[in-house]
């Protein structure tokens, strides 16, 4: 089943109309706010049937649970995503190499958004998260996610163990980030199908899904920092991969 929620934010909601128009359904704007970028937006909107109220500063701040809105807000429509079935499916239709990320539980909206903002620029054919311990698909990950997330497939999963050996019974090696190991990301193949799995902002990867790997490696640093932001490694990890696949 669809829900709704609220984004805002001239950057969220023209990502909107640029890839999934049909899911807005209505939108609000300040009520003493007339100038060209709104009044252009506006345009776009009637052209496509969508409703838009006029609404003070007090409703906007309140719709948006007073975050920065720039004076437009949106309903939205987020249909439900795909499961483990769906992934398969999907998977099954590659023309291409297979690069998948997985999130193990990314609990903060921001990091959840911009793994996938990195997902969607490193061209990962899907992402997986769980549906337990992830973070919901809400305003803000939809905001930092700059508006890859309407243009990423992201399937969430009930069990993740399972459905990592579910992709390893398709040929696909699943290659998991983690601090314990001494085995750099560079040292690795990835020019074959391959899952990349990032683990919780604090605690990394959970017990069994890193039994569940193929292999672990860390993202080697040279400073006095013990970690880096969780959608930060993802960039790199993904774009290693792209590297090396680019070369052969």
């Amino acid at each position: 089943m669809s829900k709704s929620i609220i984004i805002f934010g001239f950057h969220a909601i023209q990502a909107q109309l640029d890839t999934n128009p049909e899911c807005l359904v209505k939108t609000f704007t300040l009520d003493n706010r007339h100038d060209k970028r709104l009044n252009t937006l506006i345009t776009q909107l009637d052209k496509l049937g969508i409703n838009t109220q006029r609404s003070t500063k007090q409703q906007l701040d309140k719709l948006t649970k007073n975050q920065t809105h720039q004076g437009i807000a949106a309903e939205i429509l987020l249909p439900a995503l795909p499961n483990q079935d769906g992934l398969m499916q999907h998977i099954a239709k590659l023309e291409k190499t297979a690069l998948i990320l997985i999130l193990d539980s990314i609990q903060d909206p921001r990091n959840l958004g911009a793994c996938l903002r990195s997902a969607n620029a490193a061209g990962a054919d899907c992402v997986v998260i769980n549906k337990d311990g992830s973070a919901p698909v809400n305003a803000l990950v939809h905001k930092t996610s700059a508006g890859a997330l309407n243009q990423l497939k992201i399937f969430s999963v009930t069990n993740l163990s399972r459905t990592i050996k579910a992709l390893k019974e398709q040929n696909i090696w699943v290659v998991g980030l983690d601090s314990s190991t001494d085995k750099s990301l560079y040292q690795i193949d990835l020019t074959s199908p391959s899952a990349i799995i990032m683990g919780s902002e604090g605690s990394g990867l959970r017990s069994l899904t890193k039994k569940s790997c193929d292999e672990l490696v860390i993202i080697p640093m040279q400073g006095n920092v013990e970690s880096l932001n969780v959608s930060v490694a993802t960039g790199i990890a993904l774009f290693e991969a792209n590297r090396q696949r680019l070369k052969t």
